[in-house]
């Protein structure tokens, strides 16, 4: 038993891992956060010098990375469950909307733009295949729904995480 739980809990180390890593080596991912950093600076809520620019930019990457790892996992144990996709997307939209009343309005641009730029070249391909794959295998799955489930988790937690990044850095 003690073997089994460490097993998933590698395993889920992994999938974070694969949603994290895909991620932070987006290149529409690294173009934006270095143009929200920009924009921050102009507008005064961040210092102009290198080092905030880079530190601001380095944080929006890696709250992003860290919410398609988390929700990598939530699709997962979705996919393993069997509990219903369109339940956890609208909970996750009505997250965004009430997040998009308290965010600071520098920010919600952003968060917008952070949703959909992780669906982008390195990432859609790697998590698409896993979704697909992990569904074909399990009894009673839609691969189609559950392997582009995947892609709507990654583009909707970063929007999330995003806004929480701007609440706690403004």
């Amino acid at each position: 038993m003690r073997w089994r739980k460490k097993g998933v809990c590698f395993g889920a180390f992994i999938l974070f891992l694969l949603g994290f890593s895909t991620t932070i080596a987006e290149p529409a991912l690294i173009a934006i956060t270095q143009e929200a950093a920009n924009i921050a600076s102009d507008a005064g809520f961040i210092r102009n010098d290198e080092e905030s620019l880079k530190q601001y930019a380095l944080g929006l990457r890696i709250s992003v990375a860290l919410s398609v790892g988390l929700s990598i996992l939530i699709g997962v144990l979705r996919i393993l469950k069997g509990w219903p996709l369109y339940i956890l997307i609208i909970i996750g939209y009505i997250l965004v909307m009430v997040m998009t009343i308290f965010a600071p309005e520098e920010i919600i641009g952003i968060a917008y733009d952070s949703g959909g730029v992780t669906t982008s070249t390195v990432t859609v391909p790697l998590v698409t295949a896993l979704g697909v794959g992990l569904a074909s295998v399990i009894r009673g799955r839609d691969p189609l729904v559950d392997g582009f489930g995947l892609i709507a988790f990654a583009s909707l937690l970063p929007m999330i995480f995003v806004m929480a990044y701007g609440m706690i850095i403004f």
